[in-house]
């Protein structure tokens, strides 16, 4: 298709789920997507597992040679506040995206039937259509406990009318090749839905548009200990946590490194911005990462786009 448009308002909501409350969660999405529509956003992103948990603070029970009964408890119920993509809740997701007619791109925990959860990125479009999906290629640290890795088959970019849309999650955007694959394609939309507040997440993301010579969406949730279950079998493993567990941080940030919109601490709230996408093809004046940058006849990188399957069934 190719950018069609100059300029689009983007929305990013910086706001937690109901955590593990599925259907509530899916209200709250309806609730600030219709929020952003009605402030004439035609993108509205979503944070890293908005859909229905990012379960800071929560070891589920787990320990080096060991797993406690109560933590598979909670990992149940983990499990149940998940999707399977696709599913009965994107035909809602799609719904909400095609009533206010615009891009939703939502951080969710995919389910497999086998009981194997990921971290996956959902893209609809304006027709309410599943565009497709990407999955986190690396959970970081403990995450590997909860969550599978996805592969090289859901890294796509898409065209939209105001430019390629695509999407890494969290610290896979410390991965200087999985960043490499969406330029490669072209992405001059680049979403970054995190669950880092950090400081130090800033200089990334300020970064990566700087490299990417893009748009770049950062999305984080703003979470406190209050808006946990206190019915969680292992609600005691929150005992230590502070008050504020994720303080936001979200922030869009403009091809040359500058911020379109400031990070936000401290609440839930929408960022709202006009992008002038014109700015990405001037800030490649002396910068295009694969272009007239990029050097073929000494870097080349192989990306295998094959689905991983434990077994391949052939006809007979």
């Amino acid at each position: 298709m190719g950018r069609i448009e100059k300029q689009v308002r983007v929305a990013v909501v910086q706001a937690a789920p109901v955590i593990m409350n599925l259907d509530q969660t899916l209200e709250k999405v309806r609730t600030w997507t219709a929020e952003a529509a009605s402030q004439g956003a035609r993108l509205v992103l979503f944070p890293e597992a908005y859909v229905s948990a990012y379960p800071r603070g929560l070891s589920f029970g787990t320990k080096v040679g060991s797993r406690s009964p109560k933590g598979r408890e909670d990992w149940y119920r983990y499990y149940e506040s998940s999707i399977e993509v696709p599913g009965r809740e994107t035909e809602i997701l799609g719904e909400i995206a095609k009533e206010y007619a615009l891009y939703l791109v939502i951080g969710v925990i995919e389910k497999e039937r086998s009981g194997t959860l990921y971290c996956t990125v959902l893209h609809f479009g304006p027709d309410g259509a599943l565009l497709g999906k990407h999955r986190k290629l690396k959970p970081t640290a403990a995450e590997r406990v909860i969550w599978g890795e996805g592969d090289g088959s859901t890294l796509p970019v898409f065209d939209t009318p105001y430019g390629k849309m695509g999407s890494l999650i969290c610290w896979e955007n410390y991965m200087p090749l999985a960043r490499l694959a969406l330029y490669d394609q072209g992405v001059e939309l680049y979403l970054a839905p995190t669950a880092d507040s950090r400081d130090g997440w800033q200089a990334t993301i300020r970064h990566i548009a700087l490299e990417g010579r893009c748009f770049v969406l950062s999305c984080n949730q703003y979470v406190t200990k209050a808006m946990y279950p206190t019915d969680l079998a292992c609600y005691d493993e929150l005992e230590s946590e502070p008050e504020v567990m994720c303080r936001g941080g979200s922030a869009i940030v403009g091809p040359l490194g500058e911020y379109v919109v400031e990070p936000v601490y401290g609440r839930e709230d929408i960022l709202l911005a006009d992008l002038d996408l014109t700015q990405i093809v001037k800030s490649r004046l002396d910068f295009d990462v694969m272009g007239h940058y990029a050097r073929p006849d000494v870097f080349q990188v192989e990306v295998n786009r094959k689905e991983k399957r434990n077994i391949n069934w052939e006809e007979k």
